[in-house]
């Protein structure tokens, strides 16, 4: 079984109260929208401090420099997109691979023009490919997370899920930056070629 995907990366110091615990998530909230803003290279601690409305000693207390706050914000991402999806394939048909690929993707390009933030950096690799665990890549954290989703669901062995799945994430992760270098809002033709590609895929791997 793989390690939960919430586990966040080490903070300096852990908010254990829950004034710090907000004053962390205010940190994060800014360090969103000012990603979105301005982008990785124009991140910096001290416009996040000013944003989030603390001091830079204070954010430093938890942040060591902007990497461990985008490091922090992309864990927060994957949880949402973890959750979401595990609420989505509750309430999907789970016989056919159609369904599962478009719960998947429409979350991910919900995420991609709703949230604030994720279009920059989506799961870390703009930052370094092995943001979200220094032992695995952060498209095997996604798989290992998701692999886990959708053993629940389907009536095989979880080690035979595992490479299929890798392939299907890889494959989407490549698409899906295609699409949205081709259309800022995600080029919907593409967007559906990804969908048909990785539902064919699947299904010749487990079945319809």
């Amino acid at each position: 079984m793989s390690e939960n995907h919430s586990d966040l990366p080490p903070l300096r110091r852990k908010p254990v109260q829950e004034r710090s615990a907000k004053r962390v998530e205010r940190m994060l909230d800014a360090g969103a929208e000012l990603l979105a803003e301005v982008g990785y290279d124009g991140l910096t601690t001290t416009l996040v401090a000013k944003r989030a409305g603390v001091a830079v000693g204070s954010l430093y207390q938890f942040f060591p420099d902007k990497r461990a706050i985008v490091q922090a914000l992309t864990h927060r991402n994957l949880d949402r997109f973890v959750t979401a999806v595990g609420e989505r394939l509750r309430g999907v048909d789970h016989q056919s691979w159609w369904e599962v690929v478009d719960a998947l993707l429409d979350i991910y390009l919900h995420m991609h023009r709703d949230v604030p933030g994720f279009s920059q950096v989506h799961f870390g690799d703009v930052v370094d490919v092995q943001l979200l665990d220094e032992r695995r890549t952060n498209n095997g954290v996604i798989t290992d997370a998701l692999a886990d989703l959708v053993a629940g669901h389907v009536d095989l062995p979880r080690e035979e899920l595992d490479l299929p799945i890798s392939i299907a994430v890889e494959a989407a992760d490549s698409l899906l930056k295609f699409a949205f270098r081709a259309d800022p809002a995600g080029d919907e033709k593409v967007v559906a070629e990804t969908k048909a590609l990785i539902k064919t895929y699947l299904a010749s791997r487990f079945g319809d």
